[in-house]
C-alpha cells in the first residue's frame, strides 16, 4: 500500500495524534473494533464503499490509509471476499493493521516537528 499514491498521503493531524495520547491505545483499539464490527463484518454492510468517513475519528483516516475502509477495498488488497460475514480472526487482522499505522502515526512528520 505504500506504492499507492492514495494510500500513503494519508497522514493524522496534531489533533488525531492528541485524540489517541488522550484516549489511549486500549481504547481507540476497542472503537476500531467496534467499526470493523458494525460497518465492515456484515455479509452486506450498509452503504458499503461510503459507510467510513475521511475525516472525525483517528481510526477511519487509518481505515483509509490501510485499505480496510470497505469491502471492495478489503477484497483488493487484503483478500477478504465479499458476500459474507467477516470471522472474529479476520476483524482482529484488521484491527491488528489498523492500529499498526495508528501507531507508525504517533510522531508528528518532519515538517511538523521544526514549527
Amino acid at each position: 500500500m505504500a506504492a499507492s499514491p492514495f494510500r500513503s498521503r494519508f497522514r493524522l493531524g496534531p489533533g488525531e495524534r492528541d485524540y489517541l495520547a488522550k484516549k489511549g491505545r486500549s481504547t481507540v483499539s476497542d472503537h476500531a473494533a467496534d467499526f470493523v464490527a458494525r460497518r465492515l463484518a456484515p455479509s452486506k454492510p450498509r452503504n458499503d464503499g461510503k459507510q467510513t468517513p475521511f475525516r472525525g475519528h483517528p481510526v477511519f483516516i487509518a481505515q483509509h490509509a490501510t485499505a480496510t475502509c470497505c469491502r471492495g477495498c478489503l477484497a483488493k488488497w487484503h483478500g477478504l471476499q465479499p458476500g459474507r460475514p467477516l470471522e472474529d480472526f479476520e476483524q482482529k487482522r484488521i484491527v491488528a493493521a489498523i492500529m499498526r499505522w495508528l501507531e507508525s502515526q504517533q510522531r508528528p512528520p518532519p515538517a511538523e516537528r521544526e514549527n
